[in-house]
Parts: structure tokens; sequence; C-alpha cells
């Protein structure tokens, strides 16, 4: 099995530009794809919606988990690139779709990551991955 060097994830191209033009340092989302993520690795955007493809990237400085995403605001201030109303109405939506469950005990309430970010970079042009990008994201190989 070849070694893994990082992660990505599809972020719609309209908040694309708060990473490249704004300055945002933190990636924040449910925690899908983070267990063999370490300091040191990359984090490629890919664009989702439209004009799709790898879009730059950056070195993941830290990783917190938290079971309340409204914390990395305390932690993180405006370096977060969602604002805390896009945070709580995505918590919202989520909400919405848990489904009904067979079993009677609550559902297991996933954490989420926040992905502190150094050496962001834009690439010159968009590069088409070989592999489909799901929303929870998928880990990059060597």
């Amino acid at each position: 099995m070849s070694e893994i060097t990082g992660v990505t994830f599809p972020v719609p191209k309209h908040l694309m530009p708060r990473f490249f033009k704004d300055k945002k340092t933190v990636f924040i989302k449910p925690a899908t794809v983070f267990k063999e993520l370490r300091s040191g690795m990359k984090l490629v955007f890919y664009q989702s919606h439209e004009d799709t493809g790898y879009v730059g990237e950056a070195t993941i400085k830290r990783i917190v988990i938290d079971d309340d995403p409204l914390a990395f605001f305390e932690t993180f201030g405006d370096a977060v690139f969602l604002t805390k109303e896009e945070a709580k109405a995505y918590v919202a939506s989520q909400e919405r779709w848990r489904g009904i469950r067979v079993r009677k005990e609550a559902p297991r309430k996933r954490p989420w990551m926040a992905l502190e970010l150094e050496g962001i970079r834009k690439y010159d042009t968009v590069k088409k991955p070989e592999r489909f990008v799901p929303v929870g994201g998928r880990y990059l190989r060597a």
C-alpha cells in the first residue's frame, strides 16, 4: 500500500477565494477522512460545482477535533473559512438529513475537524483528478 501524503476535500467554487484572496487559514468540516492525517501533510483544494478540479494546496499545520464546530471560532477567530452563521446553517441542514433510526438510542454525533493551514498557494491552472473526490474527502497517496 502506498504512503498517505495528504487529503483532498471538495470546496464549492464560490468559497475558494476565501483561502486565496481573503487569507483564511482554517478549513472546517465534519470529521470524515482524518484518522491518518498528521501535521506536515498536504491539503489539496478540490473545487466543486463549477470548473471542477484541484486548484491549490496547503500544508496542514495543526489538526483539532471537537464535537462543537462553533468552538473553532473561539480557537481560531475569523481565520475560519466559513462564517459562524454558515457553520450553524450547515449543522442545521445535517440534522434534517439524519433520517429515521430503527434503534431507540440517539444517533452518534459526528465530531468536526479543523485543519489549520500554512503555505496556502493557488495553482496556475486547474488540475483534473485521476479519481472522483467524494463529499467526505479522499486521502492522497504517493
